[in-house]
C-alpha cells in the first residue's frame, strides 16, 4: 500500500496558456506539489484534447507550449510525474476494462452530455446531432486517467466534481463485479480559494470568450494587452471602487498583501487608470520576466521537452504497467497456461471433470465489507457481511471455503 497521499491533475492541450491558467492552475499546482507526503501527478491530456479540437496543429502546438509553460513556471519533472497522456497505453486499455463496468445510464447523465443534448433539442435539432462518441464516453476516459494511478486526490473546479463521482462510481463498480479493492476510490479537491481572474472585457478570462491574455506574451506586447482592458468612465482624481475594477482584481492576484493595500488607498484616492494599468502591467512583468526567459529557451528546444516528458512516461508506466497486468488478471485476460479452461469432451461423464475451486468475492455493503462463495455455477452458497475493512471479509470468506472443501457442504 503506497504511504504518499497522490493527487493528480490534468492539463488539456487545446488552446495557449494565458493569465488566468497561470493564477487558477498553474501557480497554485506547482506550489502543492512541493508538500510533504504527496506524489504530485501532472499529465497534459491530449487523448482529451480530441474530443473538441479537430486541428492536429494546434493540439501538437498546445502540447508543446503547455508543457513549457508548466517547467518554465518552476516544475521539477525530476520530483513529480509529468508526462503526456498519450504516452501510457495503460490509459486506453483501461478505459475500455472501465467502458465495459459503465452504465449508460450514468453517461447520459453526464453534465457536458446532457447541455448539448439539451442545446439541440432547443435548436430543433435531434437530440444527438453532432455529438460525438468522444463527448459521450469523455468521463470514462477521465476515470482512467485517475483510477490507473489510484490517485487520492484530484484538484478540480466545482463544474468538474460530476467526473470525480462518476469516476468513484466506475472504479466501485469494477471492485464489485471482480470480487477486489482494486482502485481507491478518489476524492475532488475542489480549489475553492483559486482566483479566478476577468478578462479584457470584464468576463471570466476564457478562450471560448475571446478575452484572454496570453501568459508569455513579450513585454511591449503584454503591456499593450493590459492597456486594453476595459474600465469606467471616472476620471483622474475620482475615487474608484476596487471591488469592481477589473484590473484591481488581476492585480491583487499577482500583488503581496501590503502591494494590495497600497493599491486600494491609490484607488480611494482617484488613481487614473492609465496609471493603474501601467503598474499592473510592472507587477506581472516583474514575476513572469524570469519564467519568461525559461519558456522562451525551453520553446526553442523542443527535443529537450519531448525527452522530459517521455522520460516521464517511463517513469509513470513502472506504476501502470504491473497495476494494469493486475486488472487485466481480475478481468479474465490471462495466460491460458496460468489458469487451463477444463473442456469436458463430448459424450464423457462430466462428474469425473475436477471442478474449478470455489470463488470467494467481497463486496462493500452499506459502511461495511461482506463477502458470498460461489460454486462452478456461480451459485452462491454462503454469504456474510459487517467486515471492517475488505482483508478481514475475504479472510473470512477462505476460512469459509476451507469449511466447506472439508465436509462438503455449506456452512
Amino acid at each position: 500500500m503506497n504511504s504518499k497521499r497522490r493527487v493528480l491533475t490534468g492539463i488539456t492541450t487545446s488552446g495557449t496558456p494565458h493569465l488566468g491558467n497561470y493564477v487558477g492552475a498553474i501557480r497554485p499546482a506547482i506550489a502543492a506539489s512541493h508538500a510533504a507526503g504527496v506524489e504530485s501527478f501532472y499529465f497534459l491530456a491530449d487523448y482529451h484534447a480530441l474530443v473538441k479540437c479537430d486541428d492536429p496543429a494546434r493540439v501538437q502546438r498546445s502540447t508543446l507550449e503547455i508543457a513549457a509553460s508548466w517547467l518554465a513556471c518552476g516544475l521539477d519533472p525530476e520530483k513529480v510525474y509529468f508526462y503526456r497522456q498519450s504516452d501510457i497505453p495503460e490509459i486506453p486499455e483501461l478505459t475500455w476494462l472501465l467502458t465495459c463496468v459503465t452504465a449508460k445510464g450514468l453517461l447520459n447523465r453526464a453534465h457536458a452530455y446532457k447541455a448539448a443534448n439539451d442545446a439541440n433539442r432547443a435548436a430543433g435539432d435531434d437530440a444527438d446531432a453532432g455529438i460525438s462518441a468522444g463527448l459521450y464516453m469523455y468521463p470514462v476516459l477521465m476515470a482512467a486517467d485517475i483510477l490507473i494511478f489510484n490517485a487520492n486526490q484530484v484538484p478540480v473546479g466545482r463544474d468538474q466534481i460530476q467526473h470525480i463521482e462518476m469516476a468513484r462510481d466506475i472504479g466501485q463498480r469494477f471492485n464489485h463485479i471482480y470480487g477486489g479493492e482494486y482502485f481507491v476510490l478518489p476524492e475532488a479537491a475542489i480549489e475553492e480559494n483559486v482566483a479566478t481572474l476577468p478578462g479584457l472585457d470584464g468576463r471570466k478570462m476564457s478562450k471560448s470568450y475571446n478575452n484572454t491574455i496570453p501568459l508569455w506574451l513579450p513585454e511591449k506586447e503584454m503591456r499593450k494587452a493590459i492597456l486594453g482592458i476595459v474600465t469606467n468612465s471616472l476620471t483622474p482624481g475620482e475615487p474608484k471602487n476596487p471591488d469592481d475594477s477589473n484590473i484591481f482584481a488581476i492585480y491583487q492576484a499577482f500583488a503581496s498583501t501590503d502591494e494590495t493595500a497600497a493599491m486600494r488607498r491609490a484607488y480611494a484616492e482617484g488613481i487614473g487608470w492609465g496609471e493603474a494599468k501601467q503598474k499592473l502591467f510592472e507587477r506581472i512583468n516583474a514575476e513572469l520576466a524570469p519564467m519568461r526567459e525559461r519558456y522562451d529557451a525551453l520553446i526553442a528546444n523542443p527535443a529537450q521537452i519531448e525527452q522530459q516528458l517521455r522520460a516521464g512516461a517511463d517513469r509513470a508506466r513502472t506504476l501502470a504497467t504491473p497495476f494494469l497486468g493486475k486488472l487485466r488478471h481480475a478481468a479474465g485476460l490471462r495466460n491460458l497456461r496460468e489458469q487451463p479452461e477444463i473442456v469436458v469432451p463430448a459424450g464423457s461423464d462430466a462428474s469425473k471433470v475436477d471442478k474449478p475451486a470455489l470463488q470467494p468475492v467481497v463486496f462493500r455493503d452499506a459502511d461495511a465489507f461482506a463477502f458470498k462463495v460461489l460454486d462452478a455455477k456461480k451459485t452462491v452458497l454462503v454469504t456474510k457481511g459487517g467486515f471492517a475493512d475488505p482483508k478481514a471479509a475475504m479472510a473470512a470468506a477462505r476460512e469459509a471455503m476451507e469449511s466447506m472443501t472439508s465436509v462438503g457442504r455449506p456452512v
